[in-house]
């Protein structure tokens, strides 16, 4: 049997680029088991340009959106997991990119993608399926993320309308407060009522303030969970209690913190050095 291959490489993006993405993410695994992975909810929209074979998805975050095969896909924020399977090898490169970068980048609010997932090429053009053939035929690493620095940062666009200040400060106010910030004094914060910040940042963002808010505290939840226990993950999040964490990690995961630990350890995508690691942008 050949040995198996498992490499990751994590870089932070250079140029403008690093504005709107906070972090390239590289994997590749070869002749291991076959797995199934979960996508899980995020902070950022999902970016992925695959370099051998596709990527599998046989669940998406809206159920009724058919399984299907990425060479790349471009994913929103969602509050319900997504399912990727693979039959032992899978190769890659996921970029996580800032909702609020998403005009910038894309051209769209990313309000416009939440919860879905589409073939990069839907939204980057002819551009998505050019990068993700070149970056099949670079060789290294850090080739690749130069690669995406420049084609990518060159498609930036900052003059594009963004969101407005508003939607932005109270981004930044729920990420900053790990989620557990109240809605109605960020909605004070920004000086809007709670009902006017609600329909502007689903707009912008792709999810409500409060549901934004159970999405950036369980982010930093699941990164935490490898190296500590669950008890003091829910009390440093600002749960309830531990059967709160419990809750939240099935309504994301469809698992208990323990069985999403067990299923996940060794998946590239998701447990992977730097995962402690948060970019609040």
């Amino acid at each position: 049997m050949p040995e198996p291959v498992s490499e990751a490489a994590v870089a932070r993006p250079a140029g403008p680029l690093r504005a709107v993405v906070a972090e390239h993410h590289g994997y590749r695994q070869r002749d291991v088991p076959p797995a199934r992975h979960i996508g899980l909810p995020s902070p950022w929209l999902t970016l992925i340009f695959t370099l051998d074979e596709p990527l599998h998805v046989t669940r998406h975050p809206d159920p009724q959106q058919a399984p299907g095969h990425y060479g790349a896909l471009l994913g929103g924020l969602h509050t319900t997991p997504a399912v990727i399977e693979h039959g032992g090898a899978q190769s890659g490169i996921q970029l996580q990119v800032s909702p609020l970068g998403a005009r910038a980048l894309l051209g769209l609010p990313a309000g416009e993608l939440a919860g879905l997932d589409l073939p990069a090429a839907d939204v980057l053009g002819r551009l998505g399926a050019d990068l993700a053939e070149q970056l099949q035929t670079t060789g290294s690493w850090d080739a690749r993320f130069r690669l995406l620095d420049e084609r990518l940062g060159r498609l930036l666009a900052p003059d594009r309308a963004g969101p407005p200040p508003e939607v932005r400060r109270a981004w930044h106010v729920l990420r900053a407060s790990g989620g557990t910030a109240r809605i109605a004094d960020v909605a004070s914060d920004v000086g809007w009522s709670e009902r006017h910040l609600a329909a502007r940042f689903r707009t912008e963002i792709g999810l409500t303030p409060k549901a934004a808010a159970r999405v950036v505290r369980f982010d930093r939840a699941r990164r935490m969970l490898p190296r500590t226990p669950a008890a003091i993950v829910a009390a440093t999040c600002g749960y309830a209690d531990q059967a709160h964490l419990v809750r939240e990690f099935v309504a994301f995961t469809g698992l208990g913190p323990r069985a999403w630990l067990a299923a996940e350890v060794g998946n590239l995508q998701d447990l992977d050095p730097t995962a402690g690691r948060d970019w609040a942008s």
